[in-house]
């Protein structure tokens, strides 16, 4: 058991972050979904790995509209994943093996079935009747502005019992909290402090930056989307066509998250970090919920989740943090439960899938920040092809074939190749099929083998956490006319080069003579060869150095 005594308040900065997406890591009961107890019965492998901390997406009671992120009690566990004696047991495994607890926390909307609605939409002048957004239609009985919702449609729902419409950011189940409305703020501080008494570690913030909404309620103006910018939105969503400049990202969203800061602080060694989805703002957003200590911890944006994985690009958006994130912190992940898999985002050809499944976990466990990794991707697991009739994902089934949701990168973690369902589950069904592919890939396949992804994910990060500088040391990028990415981290007497070449094709780089000597340092799963001051990488291929 961690004692008070042993946590570091500052553990979070450079930790590595496991997700764990409940209903998909292990099911114990049978019923083809996972539960507590079977991630209990599975944080082995998660200390394994030697990260810092577990995430866990949410496991409160919901309808399961968009499995769980639409919660109707903030302070209980769905029966389809046990009890809080079970999170408790969980808790208590957890941290006897070292490992924090980060929980989701869903506050800008609930389930339409949380009491709270309930109440609210039965009248206006109820004791709720201010505590979610509603506003009267215009003349003509439309919408009372533009704004449209993220999961398809106008972000609007009409109610005829109060004759009005409330706001939804996301399905028409999910109406928004009135954040403008103080009640509501304490009501949620107060659900925070449920889990915080509990003993969790710290709470992963989704959608962050929409708790307000603007109360002029003015139309949003119209927008081209930067498509290099990446994420969930695409140019199949009509939502990418607006300029979201009244519908989140409100500047009363920072005395909240001020308020959410003064409570964390109030107990020992916990952390925050926000999703911020706010498009090519999305790292000023960062910056903004970031620094000055008393705010976030940290945040995540969507800049390193979509396809983009060239030298170019990802040395904008770092040098991008760099510039603009002056004391705050940034926490980087390739993958989560709401985007396609990085490996398949990346290659190009399917011989690749190993190689770039390594490489990519070695230049997220370089980068400056914290760094968050996703539920199977420590197997190289690729984005799951589902038919139609599979979907469960709301997203995907209102937007298909365009875009096919979510569900593909959901579908259950394979544990034991040679058993149905890859071992997640006795039943004879799962919630989402197990891929073939996915099985012969399952953890106790690859146990064996001293070259596999999953051996190169556990010594990329005990190499991590072996240098003080891939913690939180400073990091400076080397001027390149070519096509690498090349950087050095640095911290006290230790000075790490790094350069890494993310095409497919060798290539030749120069080193600055004003980095003088320089000693070679063999990364995990590559080589680094030196010739005459003249680094030489092969396709897809990575140089480290002592300078």
């Amino acid at each position: 058991m961690i004692s008070q005594a042993d946590i570091r308040s500052d553990w979070w900065r450079g930790a590595v972050i496991y997700q764990v997406y409940p209903r998909s890591f292990q099911d114990t009961t049978g019923d083809g979904l996972g539960d507590i107890k079977g991630i209990t019965a599975r944080l082995g492998h998660i200390a394994s790995l030697g990260v810092d901390a577990i995430w866990l997406s949410p496991f409160f009671t919901s309808p399961m509209a968009d499995m769980g992120y639409d919660v109707s009690d903030y302070c209980n566990v769905d029966p389809m994943f046990g009890t809080l004696a079970d999170f408790d047991e969980m808790m208590t495994e957890a941290h006897r093996l070292g490992l924090k607890v980060i929980i989701d926390q869903v506050i800008s909307h609930t389930s339409d079935q949380h009491p709270w609605f309930i109440e609210s939409r039965s009248s206006r002048t109820n004791a709720k009747a201010d505590w979610f957004v509603w506003a009267d239609p215009k003349p003509d009985g439309t919408a009372p502005t533009n704004w449209l919702s993220i999961f398809g449609g106008p972000g609007w729902e009409w109610d005829g019992v109060r004759k009005q419409y409330y706001m939804h950011n996301f399905l028409i189940s999910q109406p928004d909290l009135n954040f403008h409305n103080p009640d509501v703020q304490d009501a949620m501080l107060d659900t925070v402090k449920f889990w915080l008494d509990r003993g969790v570690d710290g709470f992963r913030l989704d959608t962050v930056n929409y708790y307000f909404h603007d109360k002029q309620l003015r139309n949003n103006p119209p927008m081209v989307y930067d498509t290099d910018g990446a994420g969930m939105e695409t140019d199949t969503n009509p939502y990418s066509m607006q300029n979201h400049l009244y519908d989140k990202t409100q500047p009363e969203n920072i005395d909240f998250l001020k308020r959410f800061r003064t409570l964390l602080d109030s107990y020992e060694g916990r952390a925050s970090v926000g999703e911020v989805g706010d498009g090519p703002r999305s790292l000023n957003t960062l910056a903004l919920y970031t620094t000055g200590n008393d705010k976030l911890h940290m945040c995540y944006t969507f800049d390193l989740l979509g396809p983009a994985f060239d030298a170019g690009y990802i040395r904008k958006v770092m040098q991008t943090v760099l510039d603009t994130v002056v004391n705050g912190w940034v926490c980087w992940a390739f993958s989560n439960h709401d985007v396609i898999r990085h490996v398949t985002r990346f290659i190009e050809a399917p011989e690749e899938q190993d190689r770039v499944a390594k490489i990519s976990a070695t230049l997220i466990a370089t980068l400056r920040g914290s760094i968050c990794l996703y539920q199977g991707e420590e197997l190289g697991l690729t984005e799951a092809e589902l038919s139609f009739e599979d979907l469960r994902d709301p997203y995907g089934i209102r937007f298909w074939p365009a875009f096919k949701g979510r569900d593909g990168c959901r579908t259950p973690m394979v544990w034991e190749s040679a058993k149905p369902h890859g071992g997640f589950t006795e039943g004879a069904r799962t919630w989402l099929p197990v891929p073939k592919e996915h099985a012969a890939r399952a953890v106790d396949a690859q146990e064996k083998l001293a070259d596999s992804v999953l051996a190169h994910y556990r010594a990329t990060i005990a190499f991590r956490k072996s240098h003080a500088a891939l913690i939180d040391g400073d990091m400076t990028f080397l001027d390149t006319n070519q096509d690498v990415l090349a950087f050095v981290r640095e911290k006290g007497g230790e000075k790490l080069l790094f350069v890494f070449n993310l095409t497919r094709e060798p290539q030749n780089f120069t080193l600055p003579k004003r980095l003088g000597d320089v000693m070679p340092v063999n990364l995990p799963g590559f080589v680094s060869k030196l010739e005459s001051g003249i680094v030489k990488l092969d396709a897809i291929d990575v140089f480290c150095a002592r300078v």
